[in-house]
C-alpha cells in the first residue's frame, strides 16, 4: 500500500510540475530510468491525471499488450511525444498487475516505449468507463486529447503521426 501511495505521489508530482508552467518543458527521463517503476492505480488515483489547469497538450491512451491495434499505434504516440516536447503522453495499461515485471516492462523495453506508463487495476470497469466518457463503449484503444480548455475522445487507433496531429489540431490548436 505504501508503494502505491509513493508511486501515485511521484506521478502526481510529475504531472503537477509539468502542468505548473506550460512554457517550460520537463526534462526527459534517462533511458535507464524509463518505466523502471510502473505504478498500479485504481481509477480514483488515475482520475486526477485526466484533467489539467494548463494549456499544455495531454494525450492519455488506454491500451493493453493483448490489443493488436493498441500495439500498432504505440510508436505513433512515442514519435509524436519525442518531436513535441510540449506534449505529455500517458499510456494507461489495462494489463494484469501480476504481469508488470514479467511481461509489461520487458514489452516496453523491447518496443522502446519511453512515455509514462501506469497500470489501471480497477475491477469496476462499468463505473470508471462512464466517468472517463459516458459515450465510451469500453473498447480499446481509447485516447483522450486535452488541455485546460478543450478535450476530445477517440475510440479508435491512430494510423500515423499525421492522423494524430490532425486530431490534436482539431481539438486544441484550431479552437
Amino acid at each position: 500500500m505504501k508503494l502505491r501511495i509513493l508511486a501515485l505521489f511521484l506521478i502526481f508530482i510529475s504531472f503537477s510540475n509539468a502542468q505548473s508552467n506550460s512554457n517550460e518543458t520537463a526534462p526527459k527521463k534517462k533511458t535507464s530510468e524509463i518505466n523502471k517503476t510502473i505504478p498500479i492505480l485504481n481509477f480514483s488515483s488515475l482520475e486526477p491525471l485526466l484533467h489539467t489547469k494548463s494549456d499544455k497538450i495531454y494525450i492519455v491512451n488506454f491500451w493493453a499488450m493483448w490489443c493488436a491495434p493498441c500495439i500498432k499505434e504505440l510508436p505513433v504516440f512515442q514519435e509524436y511525444e519525442k518531436n513535441n516536447p510540449n506534449v505529455e503522453v500517458l499510456l494507461v495499461s489495462l494489463d494484469f498487475p501480476e504481469d508488470v515485471d514479467t511481461k509489461l516492462k520487458p514489452f516496453l523495453k523491447k518496443k522502446g516505449i519511453t512515455s509514462n506508463v501506469v497500470l489501471l487495476d480497477d475491477p469496476d470497469a462499468n463505473s470508471w468507463i462512464d466517468k472517463v466518457n459516458p459515450k465510451w463503449s469500453g473498447a480499446i484503444p481509447f485516447t483522450i486529447i486535452f488541455n485546460n480548455e478543450n478535450r476530445s475522445y477517440h475510440e479508435r487507433p491512430f494510423n500515423d503521426i499525421q492522423d494524430l496531429e490532425n486530431e490534436i489540431n482539431k481539438t486544441i490548436k484550431n479552437k
